[in-house]
């Protein structure tokens, strides 16, 4: 990774990089905590941190020298220029879509160096995955669906959207991820046509689509995945959406392959419904990559213009969703193979009624 991100600096003729990302830190330097910066230059590689970390990063970032920033300055963004200046480095190349305005500048009230913006330099290393990142995110996914397996027991009549969540959370540490599992969707009823909703004290009635959007981590690296469920007998509208939605998924993963551009996946989505009530229902962005963060390159949409390469690992998650009514929406992890995909997400797709 550093040979790479020094390729890049000889290129761009910079001196050093400052990173600022927390994933970004993480992927550079193997460092698995919080508050955390690196100065890479030419020459010599800084990890920056407070006391609180300093003795892990001493373990656990090899090739790096650890700073103190609260003795090396009397703020992170002085403490890098401190840095740059004792280096005599001529430009600094910073992320751009990252630093705040207050940091950036302090930064460059202090430093000497020419400071150059940059963004995704390193989230494209980060798109596509070794065979270590990828490993870890089928155990991820694993766990995910056992998780799947293990609530749909719980999903009843009188249940509310949060101890739901929280069952799910709780059986995804369970069944061996990381401590933190990000936030979990669990909405149901009308309200499952909202993108993003949030678990609220709603009480799950019979007859009401189940949406659940979740997923957790593995040694850092993350999954994703969508079920809906409905809770007693399916009507006939929900059938036929739900349908619809595992025929825009299916359409969708059938042409995604290394060289597949996001128009062609965002157009084969949309043709189970294009001719229907329901076109106006749906969403134009239907995936995204996702390795150390839920949403990274490549995003795939309607007004993308991204590429699949092998080895990317990216989501599919097209959905239907109708105001006061409800939505639809099941979402696979899938890895980018030469010729096709893989399926990290294992759990059934077909209309579950519990």
């Amino acid at each position: 990774m550093l040979k790479k991100l020094l390729s890049v600096m000889e290129e761009k003729s910079l001196d050093g990089f400052f990173i600022s990302k927390i994933h970004n830190v993480r992927y550079v330097s193997k460092y698995t905590s919080d508050d955390a910066y690196l100065l890479v230059t030419t020459n010599k590689n800084y990890f920056i941190t407070d006391p609180r970390y300093t003795e892990q990063a001493q373990d656990e970032c090899k090739g790096f020298e650890v700073v103190n920033w609260r003795t090396a300055g009397k703020s992170i963004s002085e403490a890098i220029a401190n840095l740059a200046n004792g280096l005599n480095l001529k430009s600094v190349a910073f992320e751009a879509d990252n630093i705040t305005f207050l940091n950036y500048s302090g930064l460059s009230e202090k430093i000497e160096a020419n400071l150059i913006p940059l963004t995704n330099v390193i989230e494209d290393f980060r798109s596509v995955k070794t065979p270590e990142e990828i490993q870890n995110q089928r155990v991820s996914c694993q766990i995910a669906c056992r998780a799947f397996e293990r609530i749909l027991k719980d999903i009843k009549v009188g249940v509310s959207e949060k101890e739901i969540a929280a069952k799910l959370s709780y059986y995804m540490v369970s069944e061996g991820s990381d401590s933190k599992p990000y936030g979990d969707i669990v909405i149901s009823g009308k309200r499952t046509s909202l993108l993003h909703g949030i678990p609220s004290d709603k009480k799950i009635e019979e007859g009401d689509f189940v949406l659940m959007d979740f997923g957790c981590g593995y040694k850092g690296y993350l999954s994703d995945m969508t079920r809906t469920v409905v809770v007693g007998k399916a009507s006939d509208k929900q059938k036929e959406v739900y349908r619809l939605e595992q025929q825009m998924l299916q359409d969708a993963l059938d042409v995604m392959k290394a060289g597949a551009t996001s128009k062609d996946i965002y157009e084969a989505s949309i043709k189970a419904i294009k001719d229907t009530e329901y076109y106006e229902y749906h969403y134009n962005n239907i995936g995204h990559g996702i390795g150390l963060f839920v949403h990274e390159i490549p995003f795939m949409g309607a007004n993308s213009q991204a590429v699949l390469f092998e080895n990317n690992v990216t989501t599919m998650e097209p959905g239907i969703y109708i105001p006061n009514w409800g939505g639809v929406r099941i979402e696979d992890q899938v890895l980018i193979t030469k010729d096709g995909y893989e399926n990290l997400v294992t759990a059934p797709k077909e209309l579950i009624e519990l």
